[in-house]
């Protein structure tokens, strides 16, 4: 997909400072900076994403974790 879009010049010169340095292409940087963009704007895609993960590795119990936790919490006061 192509589009034009207007950014402030110290943004742009910032950008091909990394485009040079990182030898891609500025559509990879820009597509790149979006994406990372977009992932941090959308929480339900992070959460969506993490249990997705739990679901293929399960969630067995450890109990050396169990047992931490139970102790740390002993600890805390509420």
């Amino acid at each position: 997909m192509k589009t034009a879009v207007s950014i402030p010049d110290d943004i742009f010169a910032r950008a091909e400072l990394l485009v040079r340095r990182d030898g891609r292409s500025r559509s990879e940087v820009y597509a790149a900076a979006l994406d990372e963009f977009v992932a941090r704007h959308a929480p339900d895609e992070v959460t969506e994403t993490m249990n997705r993960v739990l679901d293929e590795v399960g969630s067995q119990e450890d109990p050396f974790v169990t047992a931490a936790a139970e102790e740390t919490l002993r600890r805390v006061e509420w």
